[in-house]
């Protein structure tokens, strides 16, 4: 049986999510915009869902502006944010996803001035050149993730949103790795934005939310029929927001459970790699989400390593799978302070809700058949 540790790309959804989403599917099919009771039943569905997301992102439910994805609820944060202000400064840090790295080379193409924030070789944000950088007025927009995909790296948000704060800069966070994962507070942090996906949190893709302050006059990017508080036009997704909305409740419900779960499955994991030759996990001196685990093995390129894998039935990643199609290095493991042939030799395995120790087990047993059978044998014993 196929064993799957990529759960950072994408997850399976929920049997539950489902079971929720199936009338939706099949059933009150009407539009939520409409007035008649069938649309109303809709709204119900949609507002309901709307209560469940702001819940796990720690926020009220009428700052949850919903959208088809993570993606485009960045780029509504970016562009909605620089279309409604003065030019000035956009920081961002050096590890960001590319759905956050695209929309501000676009800007900086457009005549913004545009920054990345330094990060350590553990992944975590460098706050000294930070306030050196929000020093330097005037900055309009910062944009740090909560937590890393790749390496599992969790910022400091609260600090960091107070710091931009005091600089009277809008500050947006980047939660989708983080959610289901970790505590979120929209309101405790200090933000002004936040994003979320429901297919990273075992709910269907094509749904995702923007949290919006109410005091931010953000811009939308989409204009049509004013649904979402004007901010997103485009008839709601029912389905897949009321989906969304409940992988969000078992999220917030399940939030110990699961954490436990996968931070023991992580030990046994690094535990197993600490013995294998080559293998070195990263970012380990940061705090990191308890499900993420990247290491490199120098000399052996990770798609070499990740087609061998993939033939004895398991499933993980070098990083971003939104960017698994280039021959280039992570911009996250370069920013690191990797080589740029250190970082072509990164895996990564990210747990999800099935994951068991045995499949642990297997994966370790596997990579020390296929790391042997290049070269990497383990040691011998003294005296065995």
């Amino acid at each position: 049986m196929p064993t799957y540790l990529d759960h950072n790309a994408t997850t399976p959804t929920d049997p539950r999510v489902l079971e929720a989403m199936l009338p939706y599917l099949s059933g009150p099919y009407a539009n939520p915009s409409s007035l008649h009771r069938y649309g109303r039943a809709a709204r119900d569905a949609v507002e309901q869902a709307r209560a469940q997301v702001a819940a796990l992102a720690g926020a009220d439910a009428g700052q949850v502006v919903f959208t088809s994805g993570g993606t485009e609820a960045n780029n509504l944060a970016v562009h909605g944010v620089a279309s409604g202000a003065p030019r000035g400064r956009l920081l961002y840090s050096a590890i960001e996803h590319p759905c956050i790295d695209e929309p501000m080379r676009a800007l900086a193409d457009a005549g913004w001035p545009v920054e990345t924030i330094a990060v350590d070789r553990d992944a975590r944000i460098d706050i000294d050149a930070y306030g050196r950088q929000l020093s330097e007025a005037p900055v309009r927009l910062v944009s740090c993730m909560v937590a890393n995909n790749e390496t599992g790296t969790v910022q400091d948000t609260a600090r960091l949103a107070g710091m931009a704060q005091e600089a009277g800069v809008v500050f947006h966070a980047d939660a989708v790795q983080a959610a289901g994962k970790l505590a979120l507070s929209f309101q405790q942090w200090g933000l002004q934005l936040m994003t979320l996906s429901a297919h990273k949190i075992f709910g269907p893709k094509g749904a995702g939310a923007l949290v919006v302050d109410r005091g931010l006059d953000l811009v939308p990017q989409l204009r049509g029929g004013g649904q979402e508080r004007g901010l997103r036009a485009g008839t709601e997704n029912v389905a897949g927001i009321v989906g969304f909305g409940e992988a969000a409740a078992l999220a917030v419900a399940e939030l110990e459970t699961r954490r436990a779960r996968w931070l023991a499955l992580r030990t046994r994991l690094e535990d197993a790699l600490g013995g294998l030759p080559g293998v070195r996990p990263l970012a380990v001196n940061a705090p990191r989400t308890p499900n993420t685990l990247q290491f490199t093995v120098p000399g052996i390129h990770s798609a070499t390593l990740l087609g061998l894998l993939d033939q004895k039935g398991y499933a993980v990643s070098s990083g971003s799978a939104c960017a698994s199609g280039s021959d280039e290095a992570s911009p996250v493991l370069l920013a690191m302070g990797l080589s740029n042939d250190e970082a072509l030799c990164a895996i990564r395995v990210s747990l999800g809700l099935g994951n068991t120790e045995q499949e642990i087990d297997g994966f370790v047993a596997t990579l020390k058949q296929l790391l042997a059978s290049m070269g990497l044998a383990m040691p011998a014993v003294v005296g065995a």
